[in-house]
């Protein structure tokens, strides 16, 4: 499904990894793992696209990522460690954005539903504590089992015990359903024991 070959990756004159390879097929966990500064966020950049390798290549489905460009972004999910989601608009707004870019049309009370499972409360997003607004993207993951590739940068930074169960739950059904999840945490998680560890040597 996703296969890095010999990807290596400098910022600012230092080299961080490489060269790496990886495959992750259908149905496979893989954690990513590493001290801080190891790369792990931008391994995630690059296989998603957002950030050329220094080396090596990406491929989806045996092409390159570098060529499907939007084709490529259609069948992933990427969440950041950062919540993208805009304060002026309130999470509704902002997951409903979201899914019209991928491609996704969920009605309102699929969106209503998929942040009341997070605890989500219906205000501006910049009224929101740190913990809702990450609560508030990863409502997207309730709408995206169709995305047959996940890619989580600290998926359970600032969550709660729920909300870091209601996540693994979710991932659990994506893998269930034939889906790949790729993730970085600091936090333990009961996923841990399941998934393939990739480790950033740093």
């Amino acid at each position: 499904m996703l296969e890095a070959a010999e990807i290596e990756c400098e910022r600012g004159g230092r080299k961080l990894f490489g060269p790496l390879s990886l495959h992750l097929a259908g149905g496979e966990l893989v954690r990513i793992a590493g001290p801080n500064g190891s790369g792990k966020t931008s391994l995630l950049r690059i296989l998603c696209g957002l950030l050329e390798p220094t080396a090596g290549t990406v491929r989806w489905r045996g092409e390159r990522i570098s060529q499907l460009r939007e084709e490529y972004s259609r069948h992933l999910v990427y969440l950041g460690h950062a919540a993208a989601v805009k304060d002026e608009l309130t999470p509704a707004e902002n997951l409903g954005i979201a899914c019209r870019l991928a491609g996704l049309a969920p009605d309102a009370h699929a969106v209503a539903s998929a942040l009341e499972a997070f605890a989500v409360p219906d205000m501006p997003v910049r009224k929101l504590s740190q913990g809702q607004r990450r609560r508030a993207a990863l409502a997207r993951l309730s709408l995206s089992q169709s995305a047959p590739l996940w890619l989580l940068d600290e998926p359970f930074a600032a969550l709660d015990a729920g909300s870091a169960a209601h996540t693994e739950e979710l991932v659990r059904r994506q893998l269930a359903a034939g889906g790949a999840v790729l993730y970085t945490t600091h936090q333990p998680s009961s996923l841990d024991s399941a998934a393939r560890l990739v480790e950033l040597a740093g």
